[in-house]
């Protein structure tokens, strides 16, 4: 279900998020604690978004963030992309001595399976992926978050959804190609109520934790 390639990106992406977390305070058992926190975040919505596609007869490959162009012009593109999914964590975690902690690094693309078209799911008799299925996959991911910081608010452990927290509120910023950006173009309404919830959540974050 998950390539190989992809586990090594989400390993990636685990060791940089984590690294984001832990700063500046960075020891044994802080470091180890984010990056246990990371991993279980990401490979809950991945695993989360996976299934979702596949109940779209459709199937995602995880990837880091990468940016492509840097302004409006028609020629404003890098000759390579950057991997702004790494470096950019980074920059703005040490720019901002650990203030700030960007926690938006991988994003995902879409196919359909090739049976796709042969009905199979009834409703979704239809070959073309649309920007209502993009925001149904990506939403999946961040509802499956929001459950797992609610369970780790209830079993004590307010590190772990205060993580998740972040997580979820960098993902649903509607730039470029992370999740917000493909809730808020399939659905305005679902994106409204998932910053909501995202604005709950960083009340509690910040009064309560």
């Amino acid at each position: 279900m998950i390539s190989k390639k992809e586990v090594l990106k989400i390993l990636l992406a685990t060791l940089i998020l984590g690294f984001v977390v832990a700063f500046p305070e960075i020891s044994t058992s802080t470091l180890v604690y984010a990056l246990a926190s990371v991993f279980i975040i990401l490979a809950a919505n991945t695993l989360a978004k996976k299934m979702s596609a596949f109940y779209l007869d459709s199937e995602i490959e995880v990837g880091f963030w990468e940016v492509e162009r840097y302004g409006f012009k028609p020629r404003s593109y890098f000759k390579r992309p950057v991997i702004a999914g790494i470096f950019v964590p980074v920059i703005l975690v040490v720019a901002s001595l650990g203030y700030l902690k960007w926690m938006a690094s991988l994003i995902f693309e879409i196919k359909p399976q090739i049976h796709r078209a042969a009905k199979r799911h009834g409703i979704y008799s239809f070959s073309e992926i649309t920007e209502n299925h993009l925001g149904l996959v990506a939403s999946a991911g961040i509802f499956f978050n929001f459950i797992l910081a609610i369970i780790a608010y209830f079993i004590g452990f307010d590190d772990f959804a205060k993580i998740s927290i972040y997580y979820i509120f960098f993902n649903m910023l509607p730039l470029s190609d992370l999740d917000g950006n493909k809730i808020f173009f399939g659905s305005m309404v679902l994106w409204s109520f998932l910053v909501a919830l995202t604005l709950i959540g960083l009340a509690y974050v910040f009064l309560v934790v």
